[in-house]
């Protein structure tokens, strides 16, 4: 009789393929994940090397997240030397930070050694700086130098995201010293796009890409093919603008430079993708008012990061709810008000979401500016009158049929046009407002719309029902 370790280890291959691993939605195999399971109970190193260690680090990434806290711990430090690091910057922060905290640093130290300097540097970044400077410590002094200087700059800046492994030559070389140099040279990168021309002093002179040099006779110097680069990277740059460098002008990769024009590093293409995934979950995340939470997070640090725009929320709230105290006895004689109310605020309130959803996009991307706002401005203003009045005719039509009045009907269509417009004005307005004065848009913009629609909403359908039926 087979057990159920047996059994699971018949149901996976020696050495998992990619259609082993994920199942028709993208999603770890229940079977797999069962497998390697039952591989970390039984501490089956051979098997766990066999399936795991042979896996793509965004493949053992997605593991990772897939696996329970005991069982992640358990599968690093059974797989030891053979465990990718690089898989850590496939997960989620508190992921990374549950295996890392629970590593020697030694065996830190020590893996760090073989990665990319962006990706040694994303996992050291969130560590204490006790532990950053044993593990830096036990580093050889070039290697700790490079990850100094990166982790000295600013966080999400190009010089945190940047490469320290390039390849760099003097003007005056030759082609055939070039190709030489990178045939017998040890430590290069192991790929890369192009080679950085530089002065004694590593101060950036220009760069050639290398099918220029695999098309150039042995005898060229470098300086006549070499060509200016006019997208270097300042290392303090924020790494969405560095991004957007790259999108505009369609790099692969880019020289990072100091403050002095001296090359420091390269950013590439792979770490720009990250960078722009990274950003624009970021915006979405703040839009819903949720800052940097992720899935991994705690119950506790979940809600911490949600009470702050909650309470504002509140707050609103009670602003909203004293505008419709204030027509309390309207309310009282015509009952249907009541009914009708949400209808309007909550038309105006997704309207609002709708604008400030495209403007904060827009503005992270630098698509809107002083240049095209008030163009953008009056397209909204009309996108938000034409709605109204079409929702308004629908709305209108419905009350007066369900409560066979025209007169409410006509009231809560001219609610309906004057909320919708606001609601798109509120929608540009605020973002732009608030971008103007330096506070992050994704941030604060949803509270504040909200609130305006609310209000609005509330006093316009009430102040048009007590003006037409003459209550005060």
């Amino acid at each position: 009789m087979q057990s159920g370790n047996e059994q699971a280890a018949e149901d996976a291959p020696a050495h998992a393929e990619h259609s082993d691993i994920y199942d028709d939605d993208g999603v770890v195999r229940a079977s797999f994940l069962a497998h390697i399971g039952a591989a970390i109970a039984d501490r089956d190193t051979l098997t766990l090397k066999g399936d795991v260690a042979s896996l793509h680090e965004s493949e053992l990434g997605d593991l990772l997240e897939a696996l329970q806290p005991d069982q992640r711990r358990s599968l690093v430090e059974l797989l030891g030397a053979d465990f990718d690091f690089s898989a850590l910057t496939e997960v989620d922060e508190a992921i990374r930070l549950d295996i890392v905290e629970n590593l020697p640093n030694e065996q830190i130290a020590q893996a760090v050694q073989e990665l990319d300097s962006d990706d040694a540097v994303y996992i050291l970044e969130d560590l204490d700086q006790e532990d950053q400077d044993e593990i830096l410590a036990q580093l050889p002094f070039t290697e700790r130098i490079r990850l100094r200087r990166s982790l000295d700059y600013p966080e999400e800046s190009a010089g945190r995201r940047m490469q320290t492994e390039f390849v760099a030559v003097p003007p005056f070389w030759t082609v055939g010293q070039t190709i030489d140099y990178m045939r017998e040279d040890k430590d290069l990168p192991d790929s890369f796009s192009q080679i950085f021309v530089i002065d004694p002093t590593f101060k950036l002179l220009g760069a050639v890409h290398l099918d220029q040099i695999l098309r150039t006779k042995r005898a060229v110097k470098v300086e006549d093919i070499m060509h200016e680069t006019r997208h270097a990277i300042p290392a303090t740059m924020d790494q969405e603008e560095a991004a957007r460098e790259f999108e505009q002008y369609d790099l692969l990769s880019a020289a990072v430079v100091d403050e002095n024009e001296r090359l420091v590093g390269v950013l590439t293409i792979d770490d720009v993708v990250d960078v722009i995934q990274q950003e624009a979950e970021e915006d979405l995340m703040r839009l819903g008012g949720v800052g940097d939470e992720e899935l991994s997070d705690t119950i506790l640090a979940a809600s911490r990061s949600r009470v702050p725009w909650l309470l504002v929320n509140l707050f609103t709230a009670f602003l909203a709810a004293s505008v419709i105290g204030l027509f309390d006895h309207t309310i009282e004689r015509v009952v249907a008000l009541a009914v009708l109310m949400p209808i309007v605020a909550g038309m105006g309130g997704n309207a609002a979401s709708q604008t400030m959803t495209v403007t904060v996009r827009a503005l992270a991307t630098k698509d809107l500016d002083i240049y095209n706002a008030w163009r953008i401005i009056r397209r909204e203003m009309g996108v938000g009158f034409i709605n109204g009045i079409i929702f308004a005719m629908l709305i209108g039509t419905v009350a007066a049929t369900w409560f066979s009045d025209p007169y409410l009907g006509g009231i809560i269509a001219g609610a309906m046009v004057i909320n919708m417009f606001v609601a798109a004005l509120a929608g540009i307005l605020i973002p732009l407002v608030l971008d103007r004065y330096g506070i992050d848009p994704a941030v604060a913009s949803a509270v504040f719309v909200t609130a305006v629609t609310d209000v609005v909403g509330f006093f316009a359908f009430l102040g048009l029902a007590s003006w037409w039926f003459g209550f005060s």
